[in-house]
């Protein structure tokens, strides 16, 4: 049996494969059970401390292994050569943002294959990036590292206002400030060098704000080739950044759809990505599309079930084949060249208007009947404490929906969030989501 069913790119097991044992750098969410699910795989996960709560069926690897968050990679590679010693792994793989930079020097150490250390850091370095970037005539953004309050205003002196501060390697909007004029540099200086979870590389960097729509390129690699799947629109919120709904794919004119379909692939080689998923975020100002910065691995905010829902391609399980050796660039263009499943799909999140704690949210069902609506989650539980919108952890609910066309996808899912109510404990009266920019 192949590991590719003709028809799409659903992957099944292989009776054929010799056996994999698989190390998992991070919780996998449910990549660990979809590797599994092939003839002769097992797997191991390698988590750090707080995260291992959040392992899928841990039972069910082989091992999982777990260190602190400030345990220096030599400690993580110990471990790991440690188990590998008397249960050799095959391969290794990390399918999140946290740990990519371990999973390298654990691959690097174990000659295991897997993105080079150095491309994982120039991935989670954004100034490094950007460095790399301009050396190959990619980008000419002005960026610099700021160690203090007055490196940002020697920026500003040279380069003017608004200018992006944020910390060197993070996600999901955490620590990003628009810089408007001299009094906001404390703060967003503060903001940038704070800890979090999502800030997977502390240090804070300046750059010039780019000024235009943004959106983002979910692209697969293979052995240095690279395939565009979609490009995504994505709406933002104009001060804290945070996103609050996507479309796919993104209403673009022919121009500017070829002159990104030409840049990102020049991004990934610049930067050595030659194997698996990556989301390379872009604005697209007056003299064109511009790189933000990219990761080496799917999007978030279900883009890519919005992907999915275009195309019929799933690329988490196009990344699990590929980990344990399948070939999956030519499936993968085979369901692309074919008519998708629909013409548009998007997604939309509500944000409680006032700060406190969640008890209830009401006319979630009554949503999910709503004419192209495929989805509504709740993002949190009752007694959640919950914010105005400062990061992507503010969102409190979601609704996917997919038609005909983009506007109308975008409006089916805002008319979904907008008719969800969310009750807090600091307001006598149910507070309405906002959300409808």
């Amino acid at each position: 049996m192949s590991g590719l069913d003709e028809g799409a790119t659903t992957l099944t097991g292989d009776t054929g494969r010799n056996p994999e044992h698989v190390l998992v750098l991070g919780t996998g969410r449910d990549a660990p059970a979809r590797l599994r699910a092939f003839d002769g795989v097992r797997t191991s996960l390698m988590s750090q401390v707080e995260f291992v709560h959040k392992v899928r069926d841990p039972g069910l690897n082989s091992h999982l292994l777990a260190l602190p968050a400030d345990a220096p990679d030599q400690a993580w590679i110990a471990v790991a050569e440690a188990v590998h010693q008397h249960d050799p792994f095959t391969r290794i793989a990390a399918f999140g943002e946290r740990d990519q930079d371990r999973c390298a020097a654990i691959g690097a150490a174990l000659s295991l294959p897997t993105h080079s250390v150095q491309t994982i850091r120039l991935v989670q370095d954004k100034l490094a990036m950007r460095e790399t970037l301009r050396a190959a005539g990619l980008d000419s953004t002005p960026a610099a590292l700021a160690e203090q309050e007055s490196d940002i205003r020697d920026f500003t002196a040279q380069h003017g206002f608004p200018c992006i501060v944020k910390p060197l390697g993070g996600s999901g909007s955490v620590g990003v400030s628009r810089v408007e004029n001299a009094e906001q540099i404390q703060r967003a200086f503060a903001q940038a060098g704070g800890r979090s979870a999502d800030i997977v590389r502390s240090g804070v960097i300046v750059e010039s704000f780019l000024t235009g729509p943004q959106c983002s390129v979910e692209a697969f690699s293979e052995d240095g080739e690279h395939q565009i799947l979609c490009i995504t629109q994505k709406f933002s919120d104009p001060e804290s950044f945070v996103e609050l709904g996507h479309l796919a794919p993104a209403q673009l004119d022919e121009a500017t759809e070829a002159a990104i379909q030409a840049l990102v692939p020049a991004v990934l080689d610049a930067l050595d990505i030659r194997f698996g998923p990556s989301h390379t975020e872009i604005a697209i100002t007056a003299d064109g599309p511009v790189i933000i910065e990219t990761h080496t691995r799917v999007g978030g905010d279900e883009i890519p079930e919005l992907v999915a829902d275009i195309t019929g391609a799933d690329q988490l399980q196009l990344a699990v084949a590929q980990v344990i050796g399948d070939k999956v660039l030519p499936q993968l263009r085979r369901t692309l060249a074919a008519p998708g499943p629909v013409a548009a799909s998007a997604i939309w999140f509500g944000v409680a208007a006032a700060q406190g704690e969640l008890t209830a949210l009401e006319g979630l069902e009554a949503a999910r009947q709503l004419p192209g609506v495929t989805e509504v989650a709740a993002l949190v539980s009752p007694g959640t404490k919950v914010e105005r919108l400062a990061s992507s952890r503010s969102r409190i609910v979601s609704a996917r929906a997919t038609a005909q066309d983009g506007a109308s996808a975008v409006r089916q899912a805002q008319e979904a969030v907008a008719g969800i109510r969310a009750n807090i404990s600091m307001s006598a009266a149910p507070t309405e989501l906002s959300g409808l920019l």
